[in-house]
């Protein structure tokens, strides 16, 4: 499954992340090859922040590396119990010294935003084919942002964006990307 887990989700980042812009700055990485997939097996929330934990020490360890996706490819299905994983890996991110170095982006195949149905569309943009934690580094980001005209519109394009396409397009395309041959 580890292999498919990360071929899934390599096919997500480029079918839905790059190609609907989700994240503009994600072309240039897929480009260069910088994004490490890696898998935890784990369904137990403190064996899990630790391998999101070795993964930031992997991330210093490795500059050329510029993000981490940590697939959950066992764990975390019910959303909930993966926004717990999420507070405790961003509690921990604070406790070992990686606060301001890296942030956590997090997706799930069943991701709803806070105030929002769980039928909008809109919840597509972060709904991934496993649970995942993207181990970002803030400097690249920062970087980033620095250089994109009105980068505070990002998020209220891609809301818009996956509105006007629906919830049955991004089903099909999530669905698409957990297809065995992806």
């Amino acid at each position: 499954m580890t292999n498919l887990a990360i071929s899934q989700t390599r096919e997500w980042v480029s079918a839905v992340i790059v190609k609907y812009n989700f994240c503009p700055f994600a072309r240039k990485e897929v480009e260069n090859n910088c994004i490490h997939y890696t898998i935890s097996n784990t369904s137990k929330i403190d064996d899990a922040v630790m391998d999101m934990l070795e993964q930031c020490t992997q991330l210093d360890r490795d500059p050329q590396r510029e993000t981490t996706l940590l697939i959950f490819d066992n764990g975390f299905t019910d959303f909930e119990d993966f926004l717990d994983l999420v507070d405790l890996a961003n509690a921990l991110l604070v406790a070992q010294g990686f606060e301001g170095k890296y942030q956590i982006a997090n997706f799930h195949p069943d991701y709803v935003f806070a105030d929002s149905d769980e039928d909008d569309a809109a919840n597509y943009t972060n709904r991934s084919p496993f649970p995942t934690l993207h181990l970002i580094r803030e400097a690249s980001m920062s970087a980033a942002l620095d250089e994109y005209n009105e980068p505070e519109s990002i998020p209220e394009h891609n809301i818009n964006l996956a509105r006007r396409k629906g919830i049955d397009f991004w089903q099909q395309l999530l669905k698409n990307c957990k297809k065995p041959s992806a």
